[in-house]
């Protein structure tokens, strides 16, 4: 009788992805598994056997090539072989039916359980993220047990081979139709158990203690960014190897700068004098003060560039800019003599009918008058 085509028996385009065939096949061993098909037990591990060996030929690269262009005719005669029987089921795909059938799968070793990560976060004021930093911290975290170095005994001789797996970590249990491997009850996946656990750990190998570290925080440094100290993290379980330590940065908004990039920003606020006529004012940067010209007529919103007064740069030697921006003050708390000065000037300015000395104010009122004429 002719073979039903594996692509038709998996629900599948011969288009498909991997990831497509693999949730297919998932599907349908669950559907057709034995233990859940008890009144048509004969039934449904044919089709079982059906379903797993057209994954088992779909997923591999150089099987589905032979199908694909030979069908059938390429495994008949003994030349591949599709595989027939319930054998060989461990890894891939099965450790996730496993779970969905009986709430676990294989067995794993905790003897490489790496420790966590850990992050710490650190707040910087906009000078010491320019400039870099050393700063100490302090994290509580579990350390390796120092009385017995992450061993959990007291000696070496009391660690020994768990006598329910013989070192292997798991064992091997019945459930229904299938034998599925389990983490060891006894040593819980280490393959060992300690005979007189250390006093200081009671066995754990680490204990909890809170670290001091220096943290060198470089030049340029926003926030966002994140400073990776390897090792620093929680210690591992029985000797494991410890996690990584993030230092997660944050910067504080500063008083004058606005930051953008390696870029600062700020505003620069000038009197209507000084605005006017021109003349030197002093300007901050992060490194001191620094005298800026102000050129006569100077009007609100002009910018102007001071060259490498800004942040260095994280990745590189390039310094960015400070850019200061220019508000002219309307000026408050008059004397009588500073109103009638103003007063007197604001006369001749209405006297001087032909003077531009308000070139927006008279390009303004000009637009108003085209738009309503």
């Amino acid at each position: 009788m002719a073979k039903k085509d594996y692509y038709e028996t998996l629900g599948v385009s011969k288009s498909a992805s991997e990831s497509e065939i693999k949730k297919a096949y998932k599907r349908l061993a669950m559907k057709y598994h034995p233990d859940k098909n008890q009144d048509n037990k004969a039934e449904a591990e044919a089709k079982f056997k059906e379903v797993k060996e057209a994954y088992e030929i779909l997923t591999d690269p150089q099987k589905k090539a032979a199908y694909d262009q030979y069908g059938h005719a390429a495994f008949e005669q003994g030349q591949s072989g599709g595989a027939g029987g319930f054998g060989g089921f461990a890894g891939g795909v099965f450790d996730d039916i496993f779970s969905d059938f009986f709430g676990g799968g294989r067995g794993r070793s905790q003897t490489a359980s790496r420790g966590n990560d850990l992050q710490y976060n650190i707040t910087l004021t906009l000078d010491e993220a320019a400039a870099g930093v050393s700063k100490e911290i302090k994290v509580p975290t579990w350390v390796s047990c120092d009385t017995c170095h992450g061993q959990g005994a007291e000696k070496s001789s009391d660690v020994v081979t768990c006598n329910t797996c013989h070192g292997a970590g798991a064992v091997q249990m019945r459930q229904g139709f299938f034998a599925v491997q389990q983490e060891c009850p006894t040593c819980h996946g280490r393959g060992k158990v300690v005979k007189n656990p250390c006093k200081k750990c009671h066995g754990e190998g680490r204990i909890q203690k809170t670290k001091t570290l220096s943290v060198t925080i470089p030049a340029g440094v926003d926030t966002g960014n994140r400073i990776r100290l390897s090792g620093e993290g929680e210690a591992g379980l029985n000797g494991a190897p410890a996690g990584d330590l993030y230092v997660q940065v944050q910067v504080k908004q500063h008083d004058i700068f606005e930051r953008d990039g390696t870029n600062l920003h700020c505003e620069i606020p000038i009197n209507i004098a000084l605005a006017s006529l021109g003349g030197e004012v002093e300007v901050p940067t992060l490194n001191g003060k620094v005298s800026l010209t102000i050129p006569a007529e100077t009007q609100t919103g002009k910018m102007f560039r001071l060259r490498g007064k800004g942040v260095k740069s994280l990745r590189g030697s390039t310094i960015g800019d400070l850019y200061c921006h220019v508000v002219v003050e309307t000026p408050v708390n008059l004397t009588s003599k500073q109103k009638e000065l103003l007063k007197e000037l604001g006369e001749s300015f209405k006297a001087d009918k032909n003077s531009k000395h308000s070139p927006k104010e008279k390009s303004f009122f000009d637009k108003v008058k085209k738009f309503f004429g």
